[in-house]
């Protein structure tokens, strides 16, 4: 006896931009061909944007698009797309409300919410999508036809009478609505994307989707950044470090300072994350530079994240510490890339690290400093997590990266915003000491992930001939304190003054 076997075809998804990039990796390649789709939000949210944007990549492609509108007139979509830098060359845009409309003498309005309208309303769609023969089309809005049905049951099955009619002749379609968690049209639509926009108490309003459903796609889910700017709107994909995981060598490289390569137990590693911790103007910023300097001298690609100070400031004070950075400048290898962290989103700013690794292939990256960048965005409930991924992310991609992060106060109590320790692969204190009657710098490991580390303390100093770090400060006791005592004869980094017998 035998048994025939049940064989389940697989059909591949036809898919279709949605003329943003961003958007069609969240929906892992764009929208499935000859669907419905709902796009919602408040208005000023950007959904006229986004359905323009389709239309014009369909345009791109010599596909035919209709834009629907109940509620702008062609001239107004016309300038807004004139906006962006957008032409609406090749798309058709159908008018359902004109000054015929506004007649009182007209007995047939679209604006009277009778079913002889409603009626009215989708008749006229469909000869013009019969007449036209889009590709794609984008309905705006849903709102009129709300109103016009006066009765959910009637809304509900215009709606899918559309739906179907769209269905026969192949249009994908874009409906937009001003409303929000509409559970019955959510059941109708093929997919459902969700536009918000969260205004702050200081600097730009963020914009956000979600992908609240979508049938038969492995969506990336969750909470996306996006900005609307001019040339249209651009969505970032939350980072997942584990999808960009790669092989490379973790081999420690130098940090240009023979005596810094041992207290890090051989320099700085491939995929990992060091956290220069220390107060203002101890030399975080200094150090970063050394290490990149020396990083780009071996060949290698870096992008410098600045958000505190001015890039001027900072290039004249690496030169005046004999760190010239304008020939790695001129020639490409290295980008300074100011910040502004009240105008940025974390999603915006991982997507801009990311560019940078994957199109610029930067290997070292230095983010300079944190502070600003916590202090813009104390509403930011995940910003931990966030930074948790883009840190993981950086080490999967095999990228040196350094965390600069300020402390307040400078001898004695000093503590910090935020606690990314347990998040770095190592740590590199910097600490304010009194010696002589002078106040001086210590340095000193206190984690690494991947090293065998020097426990010990060193004598930090920067000078015209740049970065010097001493012998270990043995003979100190209480320097992390930073009242230390002195009871033996270690010689600081010459040219300082012998310390005296007693502190």
């Amino acid at each position: 006896m035998t048994k025939s076997a049940t064989t389940h075809a697989t059909t591949a998804r036809d898919l279709l931009s949605t003329g943003i990039a961003g958007l069609d990796e969240i929906l892992d390649g764009g929208l499935t061909r000859g669907r419905l789709y709902l796009l919602e939000g408040t208005p000023g949210t950007g959904k006229t944007t986004v359905g323009l944007q389709f239309l014009l990549d369909g345009v791109a492609r010599g596909e035919k698009g209709l834009y629907v509108t109940l509620s702008e007139s062609a001239d107004e979509l016309s300038f807004a797309a004139g906006t962006h830098g957008w032409s609406l060359d090749g798309i058709e845009v159908y008018e359902l409300v004109n000054e015929l409309g506004l007649d009182p003498d007209s007995e047939q309005s679209v604006l009277h919410p009778s079913e002889v309208e409603l009626g009215e309303t989708v008749r006229e769609v469909i000869e013009r999508v019969d007449s036209l023969k889009p590709r794609r089309v984008v309905f705006d809005s849903l709102s009129e036809l709300r109103l016009l049905a006066q009765n959910p049951l009637r809304y509900r099955r215009q709606i899918l009478a559309l739906k179907q009619m769209f269905a026969s002749r192949e249009c994908t379609v874009i409906l937009l609505d001003d409303g929000t968690a509409d559970v019955q049209l959510h059941s109708i639509a093929h997919g459902v994307i969700m536009l918000e926009k969260v205004r702050r108490g200081f600097g730009a309003a963020r914009r956000r989707l979600e992908v609240l459903k979508m049938r038969g796609v492995k969506f990336h889910g969750g909470v996306h950044d996006f900005v609307l700017d001019t040339g249209g709107v651009e969505v970032f994909p939350s980072l997942v470090a584990d999808d960009h995981a790669a092989e490379f060598d973790m081999t420690p490289a130098s940090t240009g300072s023979e005596e810094l390569d041992l207290l890090l137990g051989g320099g700085l590693a491939p995929a990992t994350n060091t956290l220069l911790l220390g107060p203002s103007g101890v030399g975080k910023t200094t150090t970063a530079v050394r290490c990149m300097l020396e990083a780009l001298d071996r060949g290698e690609k870096a992008t410098y994240f600045l958000f505190d100070e001015g890039r001027q400031t900072m290039l004249t004070r690496a030169r005046a510490l004999g760190m010239d950075l304008d020939a790695h400048l001129s020639s490409g290898s290295l980008v300074i890339d100011e910040i502004e962290p009240a105008e940025f989103s974390p999603g915006e700013f991982a997507c801009r690290v990311r560019r940078t690794v994957e199109t610029r292939g930067a290997s070292f990256i230095v983010f300079d400093s944190l502070n600003a960048y916590i202090h813009a965005m104390p509403g930011e409930e995940h910003l931990i997590l966030q930074m948790h991924e883009l840190l993981n992310y950086l080490n999967q991609k095999g990228a040196t990266t350094l965390l600069v992060l300020g402390q307040h106060g400078v001898i004695g109590d000093v503590r910090s915003d935020i606690d990314l320790s347990y998040l770095s692969d190592g740590i590199l204190l910097f600490r304010y000491f009194e010696a002589n009657g002078a106040v001086r710098t210590a340095l000193s490991v206190v984690k690494s992930r991947v090293n065998s580390h020097e426990r010990t303390i060193r004598e930090l100093k920067l000078s015209p001939v740049g970065l010097q770090v001493g012998i270990a400060l043995s003979d100190f006791q209480g320097i992390l304190s930073g009242l230390p005592t002195y009871d033996g004869k270690v010689a600081l980094i010459p040219g300082a003054a012998e310390p005296a017998p007693a502190i």
